[in-house]
């Protein structure tokens, strides 16, 4: 019989399987790495297959259209439409307000035109810079324990710092135009230090075992100071607790967690 991930109450899971499932947000849940709500990540899937679908269809649709070559064939037909109006309006003795109107109307319909195209290009290239930074946040932050109900949040927080700077989701400070550095203070911070910051700064957003390998190396490290696991042991990567053996140690048996200490220190 396969599990089920989610249930209503627990009077709907196995007596024997108990104690596989906690209670979390209202309702019953498998108690497994890596393991996610199916409706969240198919909602997830159905509005990036959506967004693609759009891209496609206004890539499509504009496919050829050169803003350069529209305005030099506008140009052109402005000045056929001037040269006729003014052989009409020569003997009338209203050129200047031939021109003038001609002039208007056609600049007019160019920026109308144009405006459109640009706001449409630019509309969807953000919305496709967001699904990619979201895709890859999502991901990363997965393999750390992301609760499943926490995806909303984790992608608001990465809005707010990462960009997509060819092609790839890189960090700025809070004026947009600063590049975030590191731990090193020179090299830019990448997306899997954020996210080890987010494990640090918002627990809540993780499992209570996220990053843990195995129950021995987890459960040494504390809350105190540079701490993420239960017991009194300090951050062996702080300047305070600095440990070089202790380091060594818990880089061969939970790298994952030692990288997390690190983040931390």
């Amino acid at each position: 019989m396969a599990l089920k991930f989610k249930v209503k109450s627990k009077d709907e899971v196995p007596a024997e399987l108990s104690n596989l499932y906690v209670e979390r947000d209202g309702a019953w849940v498998l108690d497994a790495d890596g393991a996610a709500d199916k409706a969240k990540l198919d909602e997830f899937r159905a509005n990036n297959l959506a967004l693609i679908k759009e891209r496609d269809e206004l890539r499509q649709r504009f496919d050829g259209i050169n803003p350069d070559e529209v305005r030099r064939l506008a140009d052109e037909k402005r000045k056929l439409e001037e040269s006729a109006a003014l052989r009409a309006a020569t003997t009338a003795g209203e050129v200047e307000k031939v021109v003038e109107a001609r002039v208007k109307a056609v600049k007019a319909d160019l920026d109308k035109q144009l405006a459109a195209v640009t706001g449409e290009r630019d509309a969807l290239n953000s919305r496709l810079v967001a699904i990619q930074i979201d895709q890859a946040v999502v991901s990363e932050a997965s393999k750390r324990g992301l609760r499943s109900s926490a995806t909303p949040d984790i992608m608001a927080r990465a809005r707010n710092v990462f960009r997509l700077v060819n092609g790839v989701p890189t960090a700025f400070e809070a004026d947009g135009q600063t590049a975030r550095v590191g731990k090193d203070g020179v090299t830019p911070l990448t997306l899997a230090e954020w996210i080890d910051l987010q494990v640090s700064e918002a627990p809540h957003l993780f499992e209570s075992n996220a990053g843990c390998g195995g129950g021995g190396a987890t459960s040494q490290y504390s809350n105190g100071p540079g701490g993420v696991g239960n017991r009194s042991v300090r951050n062996p990567f702080r300047k305070e607790s600095w440990n070089l053996t202790e380091q060594m140690k818990l880089q061969k048996t939970d790298p994952q967690l030692a990288a997390r200490l690190k983040a931390a220190a």
